[in-house]
Protein backbone atom coordinates (compact mmCIF):
# COMPACT_ATOMS: atom_id res chain seq x y z
CA UNK A 1 0.00 0.00 0.00
CA UNK A 2 2.77 2.44 0.94
CA UNK A 3 4.78 1.85 -2.24
CA UNK A 4 1.75 2.56 -4.42
CA UNK A 5 0.99 5.72 -2.47
CA UNK A 6 4.52 7.06 -2.92
CA UNK A 7 4.52 6.32 -6.65
CA UNK A 8 1.20 8.09 -7.24
CA UNK A 9 2.28 11.09 -5.17
CA UNK A 10 5.46 11.54 -7.20
CA UNK A 11 3.93 11.67 -10.66
CA UNK A 12 4.06 15.46 -10.64
CA UNK A 13 0.40 15.89 -11.54
CA UNK A 14 -0.54 19.54 -12.02
CA UNK A 15 -3.03 21.50 -9.94
CA UNK A 16 -5.77 20.91 -12.50
CA UNK A 17 -5.59 17.12 -12.31
CA UNK A 18 -8.64 15.19 -11.18
CA UNK A 19 -6.72 13.69 -8.26
CA UNK A 20 -5.69 17.16 -7.12
CA UNK A 21 -9.27 18.42 -7.31
CA UNK A 22 -10.51 15.46 -5.24
CA UNK A 23 -7.79 16.09 -2.66
CA UNK A 24 -8.54 19.82 -2.46
CA UNK A 25 -12.26 19.11 -2.08
CA UNK A 26 -11.59 16.75 0.82
CA UNK A 27 -9.43 19.36 2.54
CA UNK A 28 -12.08 22.06 2.03
CA UNK A 29 -14.84 19.82 3.42
CA UNK A 30 -12.74 18.66 6.38
CA UNK A 31 -12.62 15.04 5.19
CA UNK A 32 -9.71 13.12 6.71
CA UNK A 33 -6.91 12.09 4.36
CA UNK A 34 -5.83 8.48 4.88
CA UNK A 35 -2.60 6.68 4.00
CA UNK A 36 -3.95 5.03 0.84
CA UNK A 37 -5.52 8.23 -0.53
CA UNK A 38 -3.83 10.17 -3.29
CA UNK A 39 -2.01 13.21 -1.94
CA UNK A 40 0.32 15.81 -3.46
CA UNK A 41 3.96 15.03 -3.03
CA UNK A 42 4.52 18.29 -1.13
CA UNK A 43 1.73 17.42 1.32
CA UNK A 44 3.33 14.06 2.05
CA UNK A 45 6.82 15.58 2.41
CA UNK A 46 5.50 18.27 4.75
CA UNK A 47 3.89 15.62 6.94
CA UNK A 48 7.01 13.45 6.99
CA UNK A 49 9.08 16.46 8.04
CA UNK A 50 6.66 17.56 10.75
CA UNK A 51 5.78 14.16 12.19
CA UNK A 52 9.36 12.88 12.20
CA UNK A 53 10.59 16.06 13.89
CA UNK A 54 7.78 15.69 16.42
CA UNK A 55 8.86 12.08 17.08
CA UNK A 56 12.50 13.12 17.42
CA UNK A 57 11.46 15.77 19.96
CA UNK A 58 9.70 13.19 22.11
CA UNK A 59 12.76 10.91 22.10
CA UNK A 60 15.36 13.63 22.67
CA UNK A 61 13.02 15.16 25.26
CA UNK A 62 13.62 12.12 27.47
CA UNK A 63 17.20 13.23 28.09
CA UNK A 64 16.83 16.44 30.17
CA UNK A 65 14.44 14.79 32.65
CA UNK A 66 15.98 11.33 32.56
CA UNK A 67 19.06 13.04 33.93
CA UNK A 68 17.15 13.60 37.20
CA UNK A 69 15.62 10.15 37.79
CA UNK A 70 18.42 9.02 40.13
CA UNK A 71 18.48 12.40 41.90
CA UNK A 72 14.76 12.93 42.44
CA UNK A 73 14.09 13.92 46.09
CA UNK A 74 11.92 10.91 47.00
CA UNK A 75 10.97 7.43 45.82
CA UNK A 76 7.55 8.74 44.81
CA UNK A 77 9.14 11.46 42.67
CA UNK A 78 11.44 8.90 41.06
CA UNK A 79 8.49 6.68 40.13
CA UNK A 80 6.53 9.61 38.70
CA UNK A 81 9.49 10.83 36.65
CA UNK A 82 10.27 7.32 35.37
CA UNK A 83 6.67 6.95 34.25
CA UNK A 84 6.80 10.29 32.47
CA UNK A 85 10.02 9.49 30.62
CA UNK A 86 8.50 6.17 29.61
CA UNK A 87 5.45 8.02 28.26
CA UNK A 88 7.70 10.21 26.11
CA UNK A 89 9.31 7.11 24.60
CA UNK A 90 5.84 5.81 23.76
CA UNK A 91 4.91 9.11 22.13
CA UNK A 92 7.94 8.84 19.89
CA UNK A 93 6.93 5.32 18.85
CA UNK A 94 3.34 6.39 18.06
CA UNK A 95 4.64 9.23 15.90
CA UNK A 96 7.28 7.21 14.06
CA UNK A 97 4.53 4.70 13.25
CA UNK A 98 2.29 7.49 11.94
CA UNK A 99 5.11 8.80 9.74
CA UNK A 100 5.77 5.31 8.36
CA UNK A 101 2.26 5.29 6.86
CA UNK A 102 3.52 8.01 4.50
CA UNK A 103 6.02 5.66 2.86
CA UNK A 104 9.15 6.56 4.82
CA UNK A 105 10.99 4.14 7.09
CA UNK A 106 11.89 4.42 10.75
CA UNK A 107 15.51 3.71 9.87
CA UNK A 108 15.57 6.66 7.47
CA UNK A 109 14.04 8.98 10.06
CA UNK A 110 16.48 7.90 12.78
CA UNK A 111 19.40 8.30 10.38
CA UNK A 112 18.23 11.83 9.55
CA UNK A 113 18.17 12.67 13.27
CA UNK A 114 21.56 11.17 14.09
CA UNK A 115 23.21 12.79 11.07
CA UNK A 116 21.81 16.21 11.97
CA UNK A 117 19.67 16.50 8.82
CA UNK A 118 16.41 16.43 10.80
CA UNK A 119 15.62 18.81 13.64
CA UNK A 120 13.85 18.42 16.97
CA UNK A 121 12.34 21.02 19.31
CA UNK A 122 14.90 23.65 20.32
CA UNK A 123 13.64 23.56 23.93
CA UNK A 124 15.47 20.30 24.61
CA UNK A 125 18.85 21.90 24.01
CA UNK A 126 18.73 23.66 27.38
CA UNK A 127 20.17 22.06 30.54
CA UNK A 128 18.23 20.94 33.62
CA UNK A 129 20.31 22.43 36.44
CA UNK A 130 18.08 21.81 39.46
CA UNK A 131 15.13 19.67 40.52
CA UNK A 132 12.91 22.71 39.98
CA UNK A 133 13.74 22.48 36.27
CA UNK A 134 11.86 19.17 36.12
CA UNK A 135 8.79 20.99 37.43
CA UNK A 136 9.28 23.87 35.01
CA UNK A 137 9.53 21.47 32.06
CA UNK A 138 6.28 19.79 33.06
CA UNK A 139 4.46 23.08 33.64
CA UNK A 140 5.84 25.17 30.79
CA UNK A 141 7.20 22.80 28.14
CA UNK A 142 4.44 20.19 28.38
CA UNK A 143 1.90 22.99 28.82
CA UNK A 144 3.10 24.53 25.55
CA UNK A 145 3.08 21.09 23.92
CA UNK A 146 -0.57 20.57 24.85
CA UNK A 147 -1.57 23.89 23.30
CA UNK A 148 0.31 23.01 20.14
CA UNK A 149 -0.86 19.40 19.97
CA UNK A 150 -4.56 19.46 20.81
CA UNK A 151 -5.39 21.04 17.42
CA UNK A 152 -3.36 18.25 15.79
CA UNK A 153 -6.01 15.75 16.92
CA UNK A 154 -8.17 17.44 14.25
CA UNK A 155 -5.52 17.78 11.55
CA UNK A 156 -6.25 16.61 8.02
CA UNK A 157 -4.06 13.50 8.08
CA UNK A 158 -5.84 10.68 9.89
CA UNK A 159 -2.95 8.57 11.26
CA UNK A 160 -1.30 11.68 12.75
CA UNK A 161 -4.55 12.97 14.24
CA UNK A 162 -5.37 9.62 15.86
CA UNK A 163 -1.86 9.22 17.29
CA UNK A 164 -2.18 12.62 18.93
CA UNK A 165 -5.30 11.71 20.94
CA UNK A 166 -3.42 9.53 23.42
CA UNK A 167 -0.35 11.78 23.36
CA UNK A 168 -2.41 14.79 24.44
CA UNK A 169 -4.11 12.87 27.26
CA UNK A 170 -0.75 11.82 28.66
CA UNK A 171 0.79 15.28 28.21
CA UNK A 172 -2.01 16.73 30.33
CA UNK A 173 -0.85 14.52 33.22
CA UNK A 174 2.73 15.65 32.68
CA UNK A 175 1.72 19.30 32.82
CA UNK A 176 -0.14 18.78 36.08
CA UNK A 177 2.78 16.84 37.55
CA UNK A 178 5.16 19.69 36.76
CA UNK A 179 2.81 22.29 38.19
CA UNK A 180 2.46 20.21 41.37
CA UNK A 181 6.26 20.06 41.75
CA UNK A 182 6.50 23.83 41.54
CA UNK A 183 3.50 24.30 43.86
CA UNK A 184 5.27 22.18 46.47
CA UNK A 185 8.48 24.19 46.11
CA UNK A 186 6.66 27.53 46.23
CA UNK A 187 4.93 26.50 49.48
CA UNK A 188 8.21 25.32 51.00
CA UNK A 189 11.20 27.22 52.32
CA UNK A 190 12.41 30.53 50.84
CA UNK A 191 15.29 28.64 49.23
CA UNK A 192 12.88 26.19 47.58
CA UNK A 193 10.74 29.01 46.23
CA UNK A 194 13.89 30.69 44.93
CA UNK A 195 14.68 27.49 42.99
CA UNK A 196 11.22 27.63 41.42
CA UNK A 197 11.67 31.29 40.45
CA UNK A 198 15.12 30.58 38.99
CA UNK A 199 13.70 27.74 36.90
CA UNK A 200 10.91 29.96 35.59
CA UNK A 201 13.43 32.69 34.75
CA UNK A 202 15.47 30.27 32.62
CA UNK A 203 12.68 28.29 30.96
CA UNK A 204 10.10 31.01 30.22
CA UNK A 205 11.52 32.40 27.00
CA UNK A 206 12.59 29.03 25.51
CA UNK A 207 9.01 27.84 26.18
CA UNK A 208 7.56 30.91 24.45
CA UNK A 209 9.78 30.18 21.45
CA UNK A 210 8.62 26.54 21.29
CA UNK A 211 5.83 27.48 18.87
CA UNK A 212 8.32 28.41 16.17
CA UNK A 213 9.32 31.70 14.60
CA UNK A 214 6.94 34.65 14.18
CA UNK A 215 4.31 34.12 11.50
CA UNK A 216 6.01 36.68 9.26
CA UNK A 217 9.20 34.59 9.28
CA UNK A 218 7.70 31.09 9.18
CA UNK A 219 8.40 29.14 6.00
CA UNK A 220 5.77 26.48 6.63
CA UNK A 221 2.78 28.22 8.25
CA UNK A 222 0.83 29.21 5.15
CA UNK A 223 1.01 25.85 3.39
CA UNK A 224 0.33 23.84 6.55
CA UNK A 225 -2.68 26.03 7.35
CA UNK A 226 -4.03 25.69 3.81
CA UNK A 227 -3.80 21.91 4.04
CA UNK A 228 -5.24 21.91 7.59
CA UNK A 229 -2.20 20.16 8.98
CA UNK A 230 -2.07 23.13 11.33
CA UNK A 231 -5.23 24.85 12.49
CA UNK A 232 -3.60 27.83 14.21
CA UNK A 233 -0.56 29.93 13.38
CA UNK A 234 2.58 30.07 15.52
CA UNK A 235 1.65 33.46 16.93
CA UNK A 236 -1.92 32.42 17.72
CA UNK A 237 -0.65 29.40 19.67
CA UNK A 238 1.94 31.54 21.44
CA UNK A 239 -0.78 33.92 22.57
CA UNK A 240 -2.86 31.02 23.92
CA UNK A 241 0.14 29.83 25.90
CA UNK A 242 0.80 33.20 27.51
CA UNK A 243 -2.91 33.70 28.29
CA UNK A 244 -3.05 30.28 29.98
CA UNK A 245 0.24 30.44 31.85
CA UNK A 246 0.31 33.99 33.24
CA UNK A 247 -2.57 33.37 35.73
CA UNK A 248 -0.91 30.12 36.80
CA UNK A 249 2.28 32.03 37.62
CA UNK A 250 0.19 34.44 39.70
CA UNK A 251 -1.24 31.47 41.62
CA UNK A 252 2.30 30.27 42.35
CA UNK A 253 3.32 33.82 43.32
CA UNK A 254 6.14 33.66 40.77
CA UNK A 255 7.19 36.53 38.52
CA UNK A 256 7.33 35.87 34.78
CA UNK A 257 10.58 37.45 33.51
CA UNK A 258 8.90 39.75 31.00
CA UNK A 259 8.55 43.45 31.90
CA UNK A 260 6.11 43.91 29.02
CA UNK A 261 3.65 41.28 30.31
CA UNK A 262 0.31 42.93 31.13
CA UNK A 263 -3.37 42.17 30.75
CA UNK A 264 -4.95 44.09 27.87
CA UNK A 265 -8.67 44.43 28.57
CA UNK A 266 -9.42 45.82 25.12
CA UNK A 267 -7.90 42.81 23.37
CA UNK A 268 -8.97 40.31 26.02
CA UNK A 269 -5.45 38.90 25.99
CA UNK A 270 -2.10 39.45 27.67
CA UNK A 271 0.41 41.69 25.96
CA UNK A 272 3.94 40.32 26.16
CA UNK A 273 7.44 41.04 24.96
CA UNK A 274 9.35 39.62 22.03
CA UNK A 275 11.67 36.65 22.58
CA UNK A 276 15.30 36.74 21.58
CA UNK A 277 14.86 35.32 18.10
CA UNK A 278 18.61 35.47 17.46
CA UNK A 279 19.03 32.96 20.27
CA UNK A 280 16.23 30.82 18.84
CA UNK A 281 17.83 30.57 15.40
CA UNK A 282 21.23 29.97 16.97
CA UNK A 283 19.89 27.01 18.95
CA UNK A 284 18.01 25.64 15.94
CA UNK A 285 21.23 25.86 13.94
CA UNK A 286 22.98 23.59 16.44
CA UNK A 287 24.68 26.10 18.70
CA UNK A 288 22.55 25.85 21.84
CA UNK A 289 23.89 24.97 25.30
CA UNK A 290 23.28 21.21 24.88
CA UNK A 291 22.89 20.56 21.13
CA UNK A 292 26.06 18.51 20.79
CA UNK A 293 25.52 16.72 24.09
CA UNK A 294 22.00 15.66 23.11
CA UNK A 295 23.08 14.37 19.71
CA UNK A 296 26.03 12.49 21.19
CA UNK A 297 23.70 10.83 23.70
CA UNK A 298 21.29 9.70 20.98
CA UNK A 299 24.11 8.38 18.78
CA UNK A 300 25.58 6.45 21.72
CA UNK A 301 22.17 5.00 22.60
CA UNK A 302 21.63 3.94 18.99
CA UNK A 303 25.03 2.27 18.77
CA UNK A 304 24.74 0.61 22.18
CA UNK A 305 21.33 -0.76 21.23
CA UNK A 306 22.48 -2.31 17.95
CA UNK A 307 22.70 -5.77 19.49
CA UNK A 308 19.06 -5.59 20.59
CA UNK A 309 17.90 -4.75 17.06
CA UNK A 310 20.06 -7.49 15.59
CA UNK A 311 18.73 -10.03 18.10
CA UNK A 312 15.15 -9.04 17.34
CA UNK A 313 15.69 -9.47 13.60
CA UNK A 314 17.40 -12.84 14.14
CA UNK A 315 14.53 -14.00 16.35
CA UNK A 316 11.95 -12.91 13.76
CA UNK A 317 13.81 -14.73 11.00
CA UNK A 318 14.01 -17.87 13.11
CA UNK A 319 10.28 -17.73 13.77
CA UNK A 320 9.65 -17.71 10.01
CA UNK A 321 11.53 -20.98 9.52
Amino acid sequence: MYTQMVDVSERGLDENSEQQRIFDDKIDRGVTIEADDWMPRAYRETLVRQISQHAHSEIVGMLPEGNWITRAPSLERKCILMAKVQDEAGHGLYLYSAAETLGTSREAMIDALLSGRSKYSSIFNYPTLTWADVGAIGWLVDGAAIINQIPLTRCSYGPYARAMVRVCKEESFHQRQGFEVLTTLCRGTPDQKALAQDALDRWWWPAVMMFGPPDAESKHNERSMRWKIKLYTNDELRQKFVDQTAPQADFLDLAIPDPDLAWNGERGHYDFGSPNWTEFYDVVSGNGPCNRERLRARIAAHEDGAWVREAAVAYAEKRKQ
